[in-house]
């Protein structure tokens, strides 16, 4: 198995330890704390390159697919938020499907996924993917040992044929520790604004941590490939793999930023011009309560 951790990049680089006061180096890989406004600086640099993106594969008519892939509060949500909150959603699509109707559960596994594959000039990213049955349906026993079995002998075969058609694949799991999910949920049974993300399903798999474990050991090591590798991003702290995220995805995907001609507005024709205003006693107003 050759997994491939996407490095350090920019900000998310690990801060030099700092020495004790007895002359002692403290010994430490945790990188200091980012900054609000550090994050937001290089978060907008990334985002502005993702813009660039967004225009060549309109532009060539690339296909691409980006699978996110981890443990409950791992920081997927966070992660494909911030792809997408500064490009066009016809371009950029996300894909997070709910437990599978009584008819999809009679299609082929694959057939309910490939139905939101992208078509040219698309970014199509699954939040949770076909690999529900490598994790969650295995764990859960949705799915039997044939099946699992089945699937991760013929994933790769699955995947190197899309590759083979053109399609960029990019794969990544984000690993988040034991503590930082405990901290997580309490977050999350806490927090009014958080507290939908909670499900009975999410409880059922948070007592499960070493069936997750394997689960995911079995899965890397027979589906990381040549033609679709898997990626591991450390997410315990949400800000770095944020950024570590789309730096990596923007490394994989060929792209340049497309020259444009200088934008001007054109003059408004006052051709039929008439008083255009609204009279505010014929319409209703949203109440202005701030």
């Amino acid at each position: 198995m050759n997994i491939h951790k996407p490095g350090s990049f920019g900000p998310a680089a690990a801060a030099p330890a700092k020495a004790k006061k007895q002359g002692q180096e403290k010994k430490s890989d945790k990188p200091e704390k980012m900054s609000r406004k550090d994050y937001e600086k290089e978060m907008h640099k990334l985002q502005v390159e993702l813009c660039f993106l967004q225009d060549r594969v309109r532009e060539t008519g690339a296909r691409v697919i980006i699978v996110c892939e981890g443990r409950d509060t791992a920081g997927k949500g966070g992660l494909i938020k911030r792809l997408t909150e500064r490009v066009s959603p016809r371009t950029f699509r996300v894909v997070a499907l709910s437990a599978p109707t009584e008819r999809e559960r009679s299609k082929l596994y694959l057939q309910r996924y490939i139905e939101h594959f992208p078509a040219a000039g698309e970014v199509v990213i699954f939040d949770r993917s076909w690999y529900n049955r490598a994790g969650v349906e295995r764990v859960m026993g949705y799915a039997s040992k044939k099946e699992i079995e089945g699937f991760l002998e013929n994933a790769p075969r699955f995947e190197t044929w899309l590759v083979n058609q053109g399609i960029v694949l990019i794969k990544l799991w984000l690993e988040v520790g034991k503590k930082e999910q405990d901290r997580r949920f309490k977050q999350r049974i806490e927090d009014p604004l958080r507290q939908w993300k909670l499900s009975p399903m999410d409880l059922k798999s948070y007592s499960r941590w070493y069936d997750y474990s394997r689960a995911r050991d079995a899965m890397l090591e027979a589906t990381d490939h040549d033609a679709a590798p898997w990626y591991v991003l450390r997410s315990d702290d949400k800000k770095r793999a944020r950024l570590n995220g789309i730096k990596h995805i923007l490394s994989l995907i060929p792209y340049k930023r497309i020259k444009r001609d200088k934008i001007k507005l054109p003059q408004r024709s006052n051709k039929d011009r008439y008083n255009d205003e609204l009279d505010l006693k014929k319409v209703k107003l949203a109440k202005e309560v701030y």
